[in-house]
């Protein structure tokens, strides 16, 4: 303990002083790296109608491109946060980025499906490696107060854009390029991670090494695969199909056979403290709702662009550019600066209504409705809500007692994260098909854009109302005072 408290207390003395530049160039490359990790998610999705030719995808496979990587992400985040706390976070990191690069030009260079898809599968596995320890690594730079809210701020707009700079950056790299270069992007980024990482990342003082919980990690890792391949193939089998009540109910099982491990293992994988912490709990239940949402509107948003607007898709991506601004603007300015004097839970409050508000707008298109009057508002509500969520998400979930909860804090945000896009996505799709069926039936000479745009409002509908309902839990749930240090106080006053 004592070895503990010398080696945090220079970081503390030190907030402004010579190793601030430091600080936020580590900063700049952390962001780096995870939003090379978020941007995946996406960017390959809108070049797979691209790269179905040339590697002669069916459409079954076509859509293991995507699962691969989600699948293997999703599993191995609480794995990856534990061997980041073992091995060190400046290695998981730079290990981490480095095997993104390798298997990416794998994947670039794929001459028929099954290479791609193991790419795909090799990408989620160095990114479940490297994303724990990215914010784990953060939190251990930066003292918390002003500085921390602001890095985390920086941090989380990288996270929370990465999606929609994947649909950006993907259209533009397929329509100029070809879609092999929605791989070989990853690597002059993953350079620069490991390059300038090596130089400027701390390496914090190890936990106590403790033995790996073997059977905690197999049976959590592969619950969390069996929920997530139920959700996201549940669309595409519908939800009376065999294998997705299967893999949803084993999945279950696993998970709650893991529950009742934790609770009795010396060393478990996922210590219970770090969910039974009201706040944290609070958060993370936050980052599933808020994910739920995000996942569903932009699913609806390209559906919206490019099937019923005639959008390209490079035009389709650069529409949701108002969202990445607003959003990292608001996350930045604003939440960074008045976080350490509110409570958490009026930032996460605020950010879930005003994230329901521009859902609520969507709720009135039509397959007439002009993207400057209709969508645009929604997306910058969107954006504003995303931008004050992010910072004390991360704030809250990852403050813990135990420096080695450290890294299964940090991996937890992400799962929490996986969890909700998949239960979104799933959710969503099938509401939305369902009540596109329902208007059909009741108006037989109604368009397929009409039916199809009366579908995704209705599931926008329900999205809003997970995000109000999500929100009045949060605001019982969530108790914690501001992340205010005495340094900041002094300095405000």
């Amino acid at each position: 303990m004592a070895e503990t408290a010398a080696n945090s207390a220079p970081a503390k003395t030190s907030a402004r002083p010579p190793g601030s530049r430091r600080r936020w160039w580590t900063l700049a490359v952390l962001s780096g790296a995870q939003l090379m990790v978020a941007l995946d998610m996406t960017i390959v999705s809108i070049a797979l109608p691209a790269a179905q030719a040339d590697v002669h995808l069916s459409d079954t496979s076509k859509g293991w491109v995507v699962t691969a990587y989600t699948l293997a992400f999703g599993g191995l985040l609480m794995l990856g946060g534990r061997l980041g706390d073992m091995v060190g976070r400046r290695r998981a990191v730079l290990l981490g980025a480095a095997g993104f690069a390798a298997v990416s030009v794998l994947g670039g260079a794929a001459s028929n499906a099954a290479v791609l898809i193991a790419a795909r599968a090799l990408q989620g596995v160095f990114a479940a490696l490297l994303t724990p320890s990215t914010l784990a690594l953060l939190t251990s730079v930066f003292p918390e107060g002003r500085e921390r809210a602001k890095a985390l701020g920086l941090y989380g707009a990288a996270l929370m854009s990465g999606g929609a700079v994947g649909l950006v950056l993907g259209g533009a790299l397929t329509d100029s390029l070809t879609w092999r270069w929605t791989f070989y992007v990853n690597v002059p980024i993953a350079l620069v991670v490991v390059l300038a990482g090596a130089r400027l990342f701390p390496d914090p003082p190890r936990p106590a090494r403790v033995p790996l919980d073997i059977v905690g990690a197999i049976l959590g890792c592969a619950g969390i695969v069996g929920c997530i391949y139920a959700f996201g193939e549940a669309g595409a089998r519908g939800w009376g199909s065999p294998v997705i009540i299967g893999s949803l109910a084993a999945g279950l099982v696993l998970l709650a056979v893991f529950g009742v491990v934790q609770s009795r293992v010396a060393h478990p994988l996922l210590p219970p403290r770090v969910l039974a912490d009201r706040n944290r709990a609070g958060a993370f239940l936050t980052i599933v709702i808020s994910t739920f949402a995000m996942l569903g509107m932009f699913l609806f948003m390209t559906f919206q662009f490019q099937d019923v607007m005639g959008y390209s898709s490079l035009r389709a991506g650069l529409s949701f550019l108002p969202y990445v601004v607003v959003a990292a603007v608001i996350s930045t300015r604003v939440t960074g600066r008045i976080m350490p004097h509110v409570r958490p839970r009026v930032l996460l409050v605020s950010g879930l209504l005003v994230e329901a508000s521009g859902l609520f707008l969507l709720t009135r298109l039509t397959p007439d409705s002009g993207y400057t009057a209709s969508v645009l508002p929604a997306l910058l509500l969107f954006g504003i809500g995303v931008g004050l969520l992010v910072a004390p998400i991360m704030s809250t979930a990852t403050t813990v007692s135990d420096p080695a909860d450290t890294g299964i804090a940090s991996a937890f945000v992400n799962t929490s994260q996986q969890i909700g896009g998949s239960i979104g996505t799933a959710l969503l799709n099938s509401v939305a098909a369902s009540a596109s069926a329902a208007y059909l039936a009741a108006h037989a000479h109604a368009s397929d854009n009409w039916a199809t745009v009366h579908g995704m409002t209705v599931a926008c509908g329900w999205a809003a109302a997970v995000l109000v309902a999500g929100a009045v839990v949060v605001a019982f749930l969530v108790t914690a005072d501001p992340p205010v240090t005495p340094a900041d106080t002094g300095a405000s006053s």
